[in-house]
């Protein structure tokens, strides 16, 4: 029964656990054989790192919106009572003192925590094939990335080990795997959920970014884990709108599909799955309206230049003396190289020397301080849109389904996956996936994008396009 329920959503295991219909124990139960269950050898998904042991610490906090409802925690947010390692060898077996705020928030209000997930280690790359423990497997076809670089979390709920999970989002790092393994990932605005206890990436980007194998599952997620922390200067004190709206009538609201989203390059079914969602749109009585975002061209550049950037800055702390992992040398310098060199992968290596390059004398003007004022130009372009009456923007999440491991070698390849998902993020505004079809068995996601602290609006069209798809959406 607790299996099933967890199939049905974190709503309906609240309500059952309140009502004494089964109990949080169960569930617990249920979640952790289902870890096991996809880390059968032979068939290893690969998608819980640290699963919990049940006791104290997996007990309900609170008979809350969220009682006794399992979450997955992706492994770069700081837990105490888990490992933290951001699936790195420099950071193998840390425990965390103190617990990220959006962990707490999730516990406080009933919420069990079944185990940490596997990532793209210390979140840099987009199909979990850069983990120190080996890549995560979609579960759909266990031949193909689940995305990345929570890979992990994604995994997790589409496999029925948790209805929630969290990831972390620099880049598209949720709303790239949801689209991959067929579930709802939501990237909220900036500063609308803190920070606190994310390992960081780049600053300036990163988002606590929820998953859920429904609209609905996201959205009470994301209510649950937003509002103001004094310990995030970044984090707004704007009031927590009601986010979980439920399906009605888009009779008012202005779609924009910004043309720059479309290229011929587009798989040509991915098109063909957004096109049915547009017109579920409109048959729900939103106003379609092309629309331009004229410098999404220049997103990926500007990215893989800020990103680099403040991840060679953020990462400096990984010398081996605070934390972790500590090599010897002869001294100081050669246990700092010795440490790195050891402890880091080839995609932190690259991206940190990318992002020292960038930030070196005589090359910060021409690279950081041009990206940054490109960034704003990118921003611009959202404002513009939605200043003119459009409400909220639909694209495709992905260029393609999910590609096979291993079948991108080339690292500017693999970065192209983000194509559709970076501006948001270089932006700061709030961004879902949700599914809206299949190619060949794999998950198509359209993307929906709406302004600053909209996420209310943003959820109102998602549950309506869920409602209008149905099982279409899976097939």
């Amino acid at each position: 029964m607790s299996a099933d329920l967890i199939a049905l959503g974190a709503a309906a295991v609240a309500s059952a656990v309140r009502d004494k219909r089964t109990t949080a124990a169960a569930v617990l139960e249920a979640s952790l054989l289902r870890i096991a269950e996809t880390h059968a050898e032979g068939s290893s998904l690969n998608a819980v790192l640290h699963p919990a042991v049940a006791g104290p610490e997996t007990e309900p906090l609170a008979m809350g919106a969220l009682a006794g409802v399992p979450v997955a925690i992706k492994d770069n947010f700081a837990t105490r009572s888990l490992p933290t390692g951001c699936a790195s060898k420099i950071l193998e077996g840390w425990v965390s003192p103190f617990e990220a705020t959006a962990v707490r928030k999730l516990r406080e209000a009933g919420a069990v925590v079944v185990g940490k997930t596997n990532m793209d280690e210390f979140a840099m790359g987009s199909s979990t094939e850069n983990s120190a423990y080996g890549p995560s497997r979609n579960p759909l076809d266990p031949t193909r990335a689940p995305g990345g670089s929570s890979g992990g979390s994604a995994v997790a709920v589409a496999s029925g080990v948790a209805p929630i999970a969290l990831g972390s989002e620099t880049g598209g790092s949720v709303r790239q795997p949801a689209s991959f393994c067929g579930i709802v990932g939501v990237k909220p605005t900036y500063g609308r959920v803190s920070r606190f206890g994310l390992v960081a990436f780049a600053s300036s980007l990163d988002c606590v970014a929820p998953f859920g194998r429904t609209v609905d599952d996201a959205a009470f997620a994301t209510e649950v884990i937003s509002g103001h922390d004094v310990n995030d200067a970044t984090s707004s004190d704007r009031p927590v709108p009601a986010m979980r709206v439920g399906p009605g009538s888009l009779e008012g609201m202005v779609v924009g599909v910004p043309r720059e989203y479309f290229p011929a390059t587009l798989h040509p079914e991915v098109k063909e799955r957004c096109g049915k969602a547009i017109a579920s749109l409109k048959a729900q009585g939103a106003t379609i309206t092309d629309v331009s975002l004229p410098h999404t061209d220049l997103a990926i550049p500007v990215y893989y230049i800020i990103a680099p950037a403040e991840a060679s800055a953020n990462l400096a702390r990984f010398d081996g003396v605070r934390y972790g992992l500590r090599e010897k040398g002869a001294g100081v310098r050669e246990m700092y190289e010795a440490t790195r060199a050891r402890g880091f992968g080839p995609e932190v290596t690259r991206r940190i020397l990318l992002g020292t390059y960038g930030l070196s004398a005589g090359f910060y003007d021409a690279y950081y301080r041009k990206a940054q004022q490109v960034r704003a130009l990118i921003a611009q372009d959202f404002a513009k849109v939605f200043a003119s009456g459009v409400h909220v923007l639909f694209t495709p999440t992905t260029p393609t389904p999910a590609f096979k491991l291993g079948a991108i070698s080339d690292p500017y390849e693999m970065y192209m996956s983000d194509i559709f998902t970076v501006t948001a993020n270089l932006a700061g505004i709030p961004g879902m996936s949700l599914p809206i079809g299949r190619v060949d068995g794999m998950p198509v996601g359209g993307q929906l994008l709406a302004n600053h602290f909209d996420e209310p609006t943003m959820f109102r069209a998602a549950y309506a396009l869920e409602e209008a798809l149905g099982a279409g959406a899976h097939r």
